[in-house]
């Protein structure tokens, strides 16, 4: 009978074991097929008329995958562009975004081939007009409207682009681009949507310009922590769908989302490396920690994410290190942490040298061991890349794909300590 690890769509467990019998922790492991299959799922909810761009800052691993399914691609830095451009990725596909572009890499996007760029603020305006000039074409660009925080410009500086536009002969000014943040409730989103729509008629009042795209970025909530509604995880595109459609019948529409998409199709696994005791207090180190796994919203372990345990005993190996040190040195059993221990409640620390690094607080295990397994849900978004990697010097986690139930590694753990050093 299939194991599986709490949801019908979830990967087998059997993986993880197989994952643990060959040392394989820290590591991501990212499940390809959940993925293809949530993207489908959240293009059918939006409906052939509204297109989906994944953002690839949430994860560029994921780029080669979403390549033939996304209407198009976010990209927001020189580097992002460069993946995209070891990937082939079709460059009418890229919106060229990002909060901070310089002339060179406009140009360097532009080379490229770039299908669109977005301009957030007037400096933005002038680098892509100069490029357009300089090419004798007109460059696509929508013009990001601000929602109240450093991104995109205000609404009077974009009035100020339109009424300007008949002297900006290097742009085509295209649509408007709207993005404010993520993790926002539905009830967010819809005010959204009525201040774009607000700002679209005030806009063609003043000046009677009509932007013909909007790329649109509603942050969806995606589920984490003990005590989220995991039961319809695409219940908050369902419930936008109607007004987003409404959008899109009057604006060629895209909808930018990242960790909608990626975030539960990804799991981070760590592993047991201590056990100790002091004050009352129960500390577990682990291998990983804060400089691999970032949730969104958690400070100091302040809340606890949905993750699952591996018996050291239950992967399918000939005995594992620490079963063998086990077995060979008994002189140590009056010191050592007698395994597993049972019914406590453990702080979840990692291995980096603060007291910061901490995972989780007064977690309930009926038995845990040295050489256990902790496997981290819906970690397929951000923590592949925003992790503290450089501190301590220590290696980035190896990276898995799983399809049709099998493990595949497409990147191997990789040594920082050669960028914390001088190049002699």
């Amino acid at each position: 009978m299939r194991q599986t690890l709490g949801r019908d769509e979830d990967m087998d467990r059997s993986i993880f074991e197989k994952l643990m019998a060959e040392q394989a922790s820290p590591c991501f492991v990212f499940d390809i097929d959940a993925l293809r299959e949530r993207f489908l799922a959240i293009k059918e909810i939006l409906g052939k008329d509204i297109g989906l761009c994944y953002s690839i800052k949430a994860n560029p691993f994921f780029i080669p995958e979403l390549i033939d399914l996304a209407d198009a691609l976010e990209v927001c830095s020189p580097g992002e562009l460069a993946i995209c451009r070891h990937y082939s990725v079709p460059p009418e596909k890229i919106i060229y975004s990002g909060v901070n572009k310089e002339r060179w890499d406009i140009k360097e996007a532009a080379d490229y081939g770039a299908g669109t760029f977005t301009a957030e603020s007037l400096l933005h305006v002038r680098y892509l007009n100069d490029e357009g000039l300089s090419r004798g074409r007109k460059l696509p660009v929508l013009l990001r409207l601000n929602g109240g925080s450093q991104f995109g410009m205000s609404a009077e500086d974009i009035k100020k682009v339109v009424k300007a536009r008949g002297n900006l002969g290097g742009i085509e000014i295209c649509g408007l681009h709207y993005f404010i943040g993520t993790q926002r409730k539905e009830k967010r989103q819809s005010s959204d949507i009525e201040k774009l729509t607000a700002f679209f008629e005030e806009l063609r009042a003043e000046t009677g310009f009509e932007f013909e795209r909007l790329e649109y970025g509603p942050g969806l909530k995606v589920p984490y922590f003990e005590g989220d509604d995991f039961s319809d995880t695409l219940a908050p595109a369902r419930t936008l769908a109607p007004q987003l459609k409404a959008l899109a019948a009057e604006h060629r529409t895209t909808v930018e989302m990242g960790r909608f998409i990626a975030a539960e199709c990804g799991y981070y696994m760590t592993k047991v490396m201590d056990l100790k005791s002091n004050e009352g207090l129960n500390h577990a180190i682990l291998d990983g920690g804060m400089n691999h796994l970032v949730y969104y919203g958690q400070t100091m372990a302040m809340k606890t994410p949905k993750f699952f345990r591996i018996a050291a005993g239950s992967a399918p190996s000939a005995g594992s290190e620490d079963a063998a040190h086990s077995a060979t040195c008994k002189a140590y059993d009056d010191i050592l942490p007698s395994t597993p221990v049972r019914n406590e409640k453990w702080f979840l620390y990692g291995s980096l040298c603060s007291i910061h690094d901490i995972i989780c607080k007064d977690v309930f295990f009926e038995d845990i061991a040295l050489g256990d397994c902790l496997v981290f849900e819906n970690a397929g978004a951000y923590s592949v890349t925003e992790g503290i990697y450089l501190f301590l010097s220590r290696s980035m986690p190896k990276i898995y794909f799983v399809r049709n139930g099998a493990a595949e590694l497409v990147r191997g753990a990789f040594r920082t300590d050669v960028l914390n050093r001088r190049e002699d």
